[in-house]
């Protein structure tokens, strides 16, 4: 099966745990990967924005993509985040992992340092050319201060048959709509970054999301994104608003650290943040809590986990 076809649907960007003491909590970050697989999630993501990869040192960022390699057994592609704002680094990144079990790469638009559209391009370009496995860019202006505009990104579908598609998380349907129609090449995939326009995004032609919801409901979420690419568009607005109040919630007070403390509410791990992150707010928290009672109720039964 053609990456392209592998990485459609509902990937799950995998939120890192910690004990703690801040170390690393492999053993809640073993129950999340088999808790998203056993709900029907098609591809992880390690090492993302949602991962809190940022805060990872080089030798752990190996030991959490061994391990999730390890953990997932080929049970589904698994996706592994190389980015950054200087070229040279990721590819020395790239140079010292050997990418056993990695089925594709997903690289972050350049931040702080704020690249013309020339120097997106040319940024990955060079990585396309050097990456081991498939590349996914990833747009996301709210982080890094540099949108890609739609003209770039359909540039590098045209030029670089290593990138097979991007992550858009602009939350600009228009320009989403733009790479849809002109990407020339219908292997290249177009991916919602965000959870809350997958449904409108998947209606105007994208192929799937990379989901932080997705770690606390994979099923719920898998069955939005499944019967929208159905063009099952009742069952997939019901779920939809459905998981609308927990969806707000959970970003209330900042990403990850809604989605860690939904984690800790359905016992997979705790919600340690690595500063400068911290945990949602009090009231948040509560509200949080009651929501995903109810939410709970009303799904069950049904749920794996």
């Amino acid at each position: 099966m053609s990456i392209s076809k592998q990485l459609r649907g509902l990937g799950v960007a995998l939120a890192t745990p910690f004990m703690k003491n801040g170390d690393i909590d492999f053993d809640g970050l073993k129950r999340l990967i088999d808790f998203v697989i056993d709900n029907g999630v098609n591809y992880v993501v390690s090492l993302g924005t949602t991962g809190e990869s940022v805060t990872l040192d080089e030798a752990e960022k190996h030991r959490v993509l061994d391990f999730t390699i390890e953990t997932v057994n080929k049970r589904v592609p698994v996706v592994a985040g190389f980015g950054g704002n200087d070229t040279r680094k990721v590819l020395h990144q790239m140079e010292a992992y050997h990418f056993n079990g990695v089925d594709a790469i997903l690289s972050v638009c350049p931040y702080y340092n704020r690249p013309s559209q020339e120097g997106l391009f040319r940024h990955f370009e060079i990585i396309a050319k050097e990456a081991p496995r498939p590349v996914l860019l990833y747009n996301v202006p709210s982080r890094t201060s540099c949108n890609m505009e739609a003209k770039t990104a359909i540039r590098l579908a045209q030029e670089c048959p290593n990138i097979t598609g991007i992550k858009e998380a602009s939350g600009n349907l228009t320009q989403c709509s733009q790479i849809i129609r002109y990407k020339g090449r219908p292997d290249f995939l177009v991916l919602s970054g965000d959870d809350f326009i997958t449904l409108p995004g998947i209606a105007c032609g994208m192929d799937g999301v990379i989901s932080v919801v997705g770690n606390a409901f994979p099923a719920e979420f898998g069955v939005l994104v499944r019967s929208a690419l159905a063009d099952d568009f009742k069952t997939a607005r019901n779920m939809h608003y459905r998981l609308l109040t927990v969806m707000e919630l959970l970003f209330a007070d900042g990403n990850p650290g809604g989605i860690k403390y939904a984690l800790h509410l359905l016992g997979i791990c705790g919600y340690t943040l690595r500063l400068p992150l911290v945990p949602p707010n009090a009231q948040v928290r509560e509200a949080l809590k009651t929501e995903m009672t109810l939410l709970m109720q009303a799904l069950e039964p049904g749920r794996t986990g």
